[in-house]
């Protein structure tokens, strides 16, 4: 897990080929101008999705695992709180290879607020729970940027 200030995100080249492409396109875009829905930047190896939502209770929401991708996860509008997984982790929703996606409880977790200006990358494989409510507004524009953990 990174959790940085968008200004800092250049600190994080040099970890994947992928990684980088997605840099690039945090520093060239107004991500804030990205239509709703997906946004192809390299194909499928990096590609962003644009969501409206609602944040909701933590404890009504399950940790998530992907395999296949990382998430940047960026608040164009609203704050969430996203909280990343820690010790152990139990299977809730069997992973789907397909989907690339499996939903896991984690004994212990660390909780960012995010907002304007912030970032996080959830590494492939590190369950993370996203839209949690962190103030009393709820409403969230986002954008989600699914780097593939291969090169």
């Amino acid at each position: 897990m990174i959790y940085d200030e968008i200004k800092n995100v250049s600190r994080y080249r040099g970890i994947s080929e992928n990684l980088d492409i997605a840099i690039d396109f945090m520093e060239k875009t107004d991500l804030k101008s990205l239509p709703l829905g997906r946004t192809e930047i390299c194909g499928d190896r990096v590609f962003a999705n644009v969501m409206e939502a609602q944040a909701r209770d933590e404890e009504k929401l399950n940790f998530e695992i992907h395999r296949k991708y990382m998430d940047i996860q960026i608040d164009l509008e609203g704050t969430e709180a996203i909280l990343v997984g820690l010790g152990e982790v139990q299977e809730k929703e069997p992973f789907s290879p397909e989907k690339d996606f499996g939903s896991c409880t984690a004994e212990k977790s660390a909780r960012m607020v995010m907002g304007e200006g912030r970032f996080i990358i959830c590494m492939a494989q590190e369950p993370h729970l996203p839209g949690a409510a962190a103030l009393r507004e709820r409403y969230l524009k986002k954008c989600v940027i699914k780097v593939a953990a291969g090169e």
